[in-house]
């Protein structure tokens, strides 16, 4: 007969909830312990946490009939998000996703390409002129107008910088922190959504809620506006929270790695002397040249294999099952955990260094096993955005290596802290001016 796995299930009710939340090292000292599952008890519910390629396949795709997306959550992502895709299931989930998918592929990602580009630019300015700041926070501003004008069609001003510190605050609510303020910053929101879906209903434009509005499904019917403002807030939420750490630890990294910066400026460098009329001094990105960064693409893999947004994702366990001969029962909570399967010394040389190569054809790491690089999820519902956050992050790390350097400013804690999202503790300080010919910098 097969065993629970093994593990501590702490006090009780409370279990391992508060290790879980405010320590860091909170699974890896206990994969280390116990291996690749144990058992806990978190938010009152006894739960097992699995890592590696294996058990990411395992829950993700081979045996996802054995979990439930609503379920593995807590009640206040339900509440805070609302039905949106994120906890949606079986039918309801395939047709909402095909509904949304146009917003995401294909030509859509083309037109989105300017604007990214424009207010990007706009911000490199401010920052230029500014010269000292804390990149985590601009990052987040930054993403939050461009999730806002591609998915809303709202323009950068006072609507949006409200909406971005509402967000913030409904984002420290999903894990508890101040959940009434949340509520009310949930209700704010939803209020300014439904303003703008009417108006673009009686005035369609080409961003992604028009899009949303005017899909129909197979049988013609298209989205109530609840269904409308419910995935229009995941949009927003999705769509800025996790690329903007991604974005922070790009710059930290490159910021500690000269070489590997270097590397990554000169790729663009070649790219400008290709493509480029000697007469423009900042020509314009375009789709082909974003086509042809294979190194800055081994970067986003890298940052994304090293420093998840997410450390991990939770499902609800519906069927029992067994993994690596331990038995988990329905009713659990079952966490895979992303950090620890991409730091895999199975699958990845040096797990714990920063070394894009890995990524590099010629290595091609996370092509030794499936599920090893699970940033963004994996199998039938991986991350509807991956696409648009991977041209997204492209373009800005684009203009910054062409035309800008940074430097860490001392006196700072720049180990990660995980709540909301997996980001350095005191948000990046940097110094920030126009690159010069000639950097004594690096």
């Amino acid at each position: 007969m097969a065993l629970l796995p093994p593990g501590n299930f702490g006090l009780p009710f409370v279990g391992e909830t508060l290790q879980l939340l405010f320590d860091p090292d909170f699974a890896t000292r206990r994969f280390q312990k116990y291996g690749p599952i144990f058992k806990t008890r978190i938010l009152g519910r006894p739960s097992v946490f699995m890592a590696g390629p294996e058990a990411a396949e395992f829950i993700l795709s081979s045996h996802i009939d054995c979990f439930t997306w609503r379920d593995g959550w807590p009640q206040s992502f339900k509440i805070l998000l609302g039905q949106s895709l994120f906890v949606q299931e079986g039918e309801e989930h395939r047709r909402n996703r095909k509904l949304m998918m146009p917003a995401f592929h294909g030509a859509a990602l083309a037109r989105y390409l300017g604007t990214i580009a424009t207010l990007t630019q706009t911000y490199l300015q401010q920052w230029e002129a500014r010269q000292e700041l804390i990149w985590y926070d601009e990052f987040k501003q930054l993403t939050f107008d461009i999730a806002s004008c591609i998915f809303l069609g709202s323009r950068p001003g006072e609507d949006t910088t409200r909406l971005s510190q509402l967000f913030t605050t409904l984002t420290n609510g999903l894990f508890g922190i101040g959940l009434r303020k949340a509520i009310a910053a949930r209700n704010e929101i939803l209020d300014y959504l439904t303003q703008v879906i009417q108006t673009r209903q009686q005035n369609p434009t080409d961003d992604a809620l028009s899009l949303l509005i005017q899909a129909g499904d197979d049988h013609g019917d298209s989205l109530s506006l609840e269904e409308i403002r419910a995935q229009a807030m995941l949009l927003l939420f999705a769509g800025h929270e996790t690329t903007t750490a991604m974005l922070t630890w790009i710059c930290l990294e490159l910021a500690r790695h000269p070489d590997i910066l270097q590397r990554a400026r000169t790729e663009q460098s070649q790219l400008l002397a290709l493509s480029s009329p000697a007469s423009l001094s900042s020509p314009p990105l375009t789709l082909e040249q974003l086509g042809t960064m294979p190194y800055l693409e081994q970067i986003l893999n890298e940052v994304e294999r090293l420093h998840p947004p997410v450390a991990g994702g939770f499902r609800g366990v519906v069927k029992p099952f067994e993994f690596k001969g331990y038995q988990v029962p329905a009713g659990w909570l079952a966490q895979y955990s992303i950090l620890q399967t991409q730091r895999s010394p199975e699958v990845y040389t040096n797990p714990e260094q920063f070394d894009p190569d890995r990524f590099s054809p010629e290595r091609q790491e996370a092509k030794q096993k499936a599920f090893s690089l699970i940033g963004f999820g994996g199998g039938p519902r991986i991350c509807l955005g991956i696409a648009f956050a991977k041209l997204e992050m492209k373009i800005v790390m684009a203009y910054l290596l062409r035309g800008y350097e940074w430097e860490l400013l001392p006196n700072q804690n720049l180990e990660p802290k995980i709540i909301p999202t997996r980001r350095p503790k005191d948000g990046l300080k940097v110094k920030f001016r126009r690159k010069e010919e000639k950097s004594s910098w690096f």
